[in-house]
């Protein structure tokens, strides 16, 4: 007895189901979103103390070059 084959767009939408599932239920690329939304975060941290820390250190020179005037 010949066996029926199965229809080449019902294999690759089963293919393409579980691919899809498959992504789904994958979690590495959540994962790595939100390490980088926290270095991001850091990095906001980063140069917001840089910005206020400069012109902190700019006042200090004009007033060291104000004295030496």
């Amino acid at each position: 007895m010949m066996r029926r084959q199965k229809p080449m767009i019902t294999f690759s939408r089963i293919a393409a189901t579980e691919t899809v599932l498959r992504f789904a239920r994958d979690e590495r690329g959540a994962t790595a979103i939100e390490y980088a939304m926290i270095a991001s975060g850091i990095g906001v941290a980063i140069a917001a103390a840089i910005v206020n820390l400069g012109s902190t250190v700019k006042g200090l020179y004009t007033n060291v070059y104000n004295v030496l005037k």
